[in-house]
Protein backbone atom coordinates (compact mmCIF):
# COMPACT_ATOMS: atom_id res chain seq x y z
CA UNK A 1 0.00 0.00 0.00
CA UNK A 2 2.56 2.48 0.48
CA UNK A 3 4.77 1.94 -2.65
CA UNK A 4 1.62 3.05 -4.65
CA UNK A 5 1.83 6.49 -2.34
CA UNK A 6 5.23 6.83 -3.18
CA UNK A 7 4.95 7.03 -6.56
CA UNK A 8 1.49 9.30 -6.52
CA UNK A 9 3.59 11.28 -4.47
CA UNK A 10 6.34 11.23 -6.42
CA UNK A 11 4.16 12.36 -9.49
CA UNK A 12 2.47 15.28 -7.82
CA UNK A 13 5.80 16.54 -6.71
CA UNK A 14 7.38 16.09 -10.31
CA UNK A 15 4.21 18.46 -11.41
CA UNK A 16 5.07 20.90 -9.18
CA UNK A 17 7.86 21.36 -9.91
CA UNK A 18 7.48 21.36 -13.76
CA UNK A 19 4.67 24.29 -13.43
CA UNK A 20 6.76 26.14 -10.73
CA UNK A 21 9.92 26.01 -13.44
CA UNK A 22 9.57 29.06 -15.84
CA UNK A 23 8.98 28.42 -19.53
CA UNK A 24 12.73 29.58 -20.39
CA UNK A 25 14.41 26.97 -18.40
CA UNK A 26 12.00 24.56 -20.40
CA UNK A 27 13.39 25.89 -23.48
CA UNK A 28 10.20 27.90 -24.12
CA UNK A 29 11.24 31.79 -23.87
CA UNK A 30 11.23 33.98 -26.34
CA UNK A 31 14.67 34.78 -28.07
CA UNK A 32 14.91 38.27 -30.12
CA UNK A 33 16.57 37.46 -33.59
CA UNK A 34 17.52 39.34 -36.62
CA UNK A 35 14.70 40.22 -38.63
CA UNK A 36 15.95 38.28 -41.56
CA UNK A 37 16.37 35.43 -39.99
CA UNK A 38 13.12 34.96 -39.32
CA UNK A 39 11.83 35.73 -42.65
CA UNK A 40 14.96 33.50 -43.92
CA UNK A 41 12.94 31.00 -41.83
CA UNK A 42 10.06 31.35 -43.79
CA UNK A 43 11.68 31.33 -47.26
CA UNK A 44 11.44 34.89 -47.55
CA UNK A 45 13.16 38.30 -47.68
CA UNK A 46 12.15 41.65 -45.87
CA UNK A 47 10.41 43.58 -48.78
CA UNK A 48 11.57 46.95 -50.34
CA UNK A 49 10.53 49.64 -48.84
CA UNK A 50 9.34 48.06 -45.68
CA UNK A 51 10.06 49.19 -41.61
CA UNK A 52 10.11 46.64 -38.96
CA UNK A 53 7.58 47.16 -36.13
CA UNK A 54 8.70 45.80 -32.78
CA UNK A 55 11.46 42.98 -32.26
CA UNK A 56 11.34 39.84 -34.60
CA UNK A 57 11.18 36.88 -32.16
CA UNK A 58 11.69 32.99 -32.28
CA UNK A 59 10.38 30.63 -29.58
CA UNK A 60 10.94 27.21 -29.64
CA UNK A 61 12.07 24.10 -28.30
CA UNK A 62 11.07 20.88 -30.69
CA UNK A 63 8.96 22.73 -32.31
CA UNK A 64 10.04 26.83 -34.07
CA UNK A 65 8.52 29.65 -34.47
CA UNK A 66 9.50 32.82 -35.63
CA UNK A 67 7.41 36.14 -36.04
CA UNK A 68 8.10 39.55 -37.57
CA UNK A 69 6.22 42.60 -38.24
CA UNK A 70 6.70 45.28 -40.64
CA UNK A 71 4.68 48.08 -42.38
CA UNK A 72 5.08 48.03 -46.31
CA UNK A 73 3.54 50.05 -49.23
CA UNK A 74 0.03 48.43 -49.63
CA UNK A 75 0.24 48.49 -53.04
CA UNK A 76 3.05 46.25 -53.22
CA UNK A 77 1.50 43.21 -50.59
CA UNK A 78 0.12 41.29 -53.39
CA UNK A 79 3.22 41.41 -55.46
CA UNK A 80 5.54 40.58 -52.72
CA UNK A 81 3.71 37.35 -51.91
CA UNK A 82 3.37 36.31 -55.29
CA UNK A 83 7.62 37.01 -55.87
CA UNK A 84 8.41 35.19 -52.98
CA UNK A 85 5.58 32.06 -52.55
CA UNK A 86 4.84 31.46 -56.36
CA UNK A 87 3.27 28.10 -56.36
CA UNK A 88 1.27 29.21 -53.14
CA UNK A 89 -2.46 29.89 -53.73
CA UNK A 90 -3.91 33.27 -53.82
CA UNK A 91 -3.92 35.11 -50.89
CA UNK A 92 -7.21 35.03 -49.08
CA UNK A 93 -9.61 38.20 -48.68
CA UNK A 94 -11.99 36.57 -46.60
CA UNK A 95 -11.98 33.53 -43.79
CA UNK A 96 -8.76 35.42 -42.16
CA UNK A 97 -9.82 34.45 -39.23
CA UNK A 98 -10.52 37.17 -36.69
CA UNK A 99 -9.50 40.48 -35.88
CA UNK A 100 -9.14 43.39 -38.49
CA UNK A 101 -6.91 41.28 -40.71
CA UNK A 102 -7.79 42.69 -44.67
CA UNK A 103 -5.53 39.86 -46.86
CA UNK A 104 -4.07 36.08 -45.55
CA UNK A 105 -1.95 33.74 -46.69
CA UNK A 106 -1.04 30.33 -45.38
CA UNK A 107 1.21 28.08 -47.33
CA UNK A 108 2.42 24.70 -46.53
CA UNK A 109 6.48 23.67 -46.80
CA UNK A 110 6.96 27.23 -48.92
CA UNK A 111 10.35 26.20 -49.91
CA UNK A 112 12.13 29.93 -50.87
CA UNK A 113 15.92 29.57 -50.00
CA UNK A 114 17.88 26.59 -49.84
CA UNK A 115 18.10 26.39 -46.21
CA UNK A 116 14.58 27.79 -45.12
CA UNK A 117 13.45 25.43 -42.27
CA UNK A 118 10.03 26.20 -41.78
CA UNK A 119 6.99 23.86 -42.72
CA UNK A 120 4.61 26.54 -42.46
CA UNK A 121 3.84 29.96 -43.11
CA UNK A 122 1.12 32.11 -42.05
CA UNK A 123 1.16 35.98 -43.42
CA UNK A 124 -1.39 38.01 -42.17
CA UNK A 125 -2.00 41.96 -43.64
CA UNK A 126 -3.41 45.05 -41.99
CA UNK A 127 -4.78 47.50 -44.31
CA UNK A 128 -3.58 51.03 -42.50
CA UNK A 129 -4.75 53.65 -44.87
CA UNK A 130 -4.70 53.69 -48.65
CA UNK A 131 -1.01 53.58 -48.52
CA UNK A 132 0.55 51.33 -45.75
CA UNK A 133 -0.13 48.00 -44.71
CA UNK A 134 1.03 46.08 -41.31
CA UNK A 135 2.11 42.67 -42.42
CA UNK A 136 2.46 40.34 -39.58
CA UNK A 137 4.32 37.25 -40.47
CA UNK A 138 4.72 33.95 -38.71
CA UNK A 139 7.36 30.94 -39.88
CA UNK A 140 7.34 27.71 -37.90
CA UNK A 141 7.82 24.21 -37.91
CA UNK A 142 5.46 21.57 -36.38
Amino acid sequence: MGLPALAVIGFVAMMVVWVVTDDEARGAGLEKVPCADALHFGGAELPDGAQVVGACEVQGFQDIHYSAAFRMPRADVRDWLTHTYPDAPAPETEFCGAGDVDLCLDVDHPGGHPDAGAHVVQVNVEHEGADTALVRFAAFTL
